[in-house]
């Protein structure tokens, strides 16, 4: 066990995610169930990688994040659009709506539904929090590289 979190440290953390306006995205404080990230293991951007480097146990740490530093930015690509007949077994989408969709070689992956409009409708595939600042409020409660991945909560 480190005395501070390294490159390819394994660490548990309580963090709340605010956005802009204020609101919360995440918080593991809400449900009282901390997380656990390895560094290096590619979950992390690098920037937040960066902020929790050299942090120490029961440190506290709050700072922000750029989108190209936190969830990426908003790649115009990754929204498509759907004609409302593809939609037919899974039932009438909403605004809002984050649904599973499979992709060519099987991989699922999560699209939140943007609009509906005629027989069109528009599909997000960029992280929910892309394009977005984001501001971080992290507490180290424990590091250990040998820790089993038992926490385990994706984040970025």
């Amino acid at each position: 066990m480190t005395d501070s979190v390294q490159r390819n440290s394994a660490v548990l953390v309580h963090f709340t995610l605010k956005l802009e306006d204020g609101s919360t995205a995440e918080s593991t404080r809400n449900n009282g169930k901390p997380a656990l990230f390895r560094l290096g293991d590619g979950s992390l951007s690098d920037g937040l990688e960066q902020q929790l480097q050299g942090l120490k146990v029961h440190d506290k740490h709050v700072f922000s994040l750029p989108p190209q530093d936190a969830f990426g930015t908003i790649n115009p690509d990754l929204i498509q659009f759907f004609s409302r007949r593809e939609f037919a077994q899974a039932g009438e989408p909403e605004v809002g709506a984050i649904m599973l969709f499979t992709a060519m070689d099987g991989s699922e992956m999560p699209g939140v539904i943007r609009d509906i409009s005629g027989d069109s409708i528009t599909v997000d595939f960029n992280h929910p929090l892309a394009g977005q600042t984001v501001h971080f409020d992290i507490e180290v409660l424990e590091i250990d590289p040998a820790l089993e991945e038992t926490h385990a909560h994706p984040v970025g």
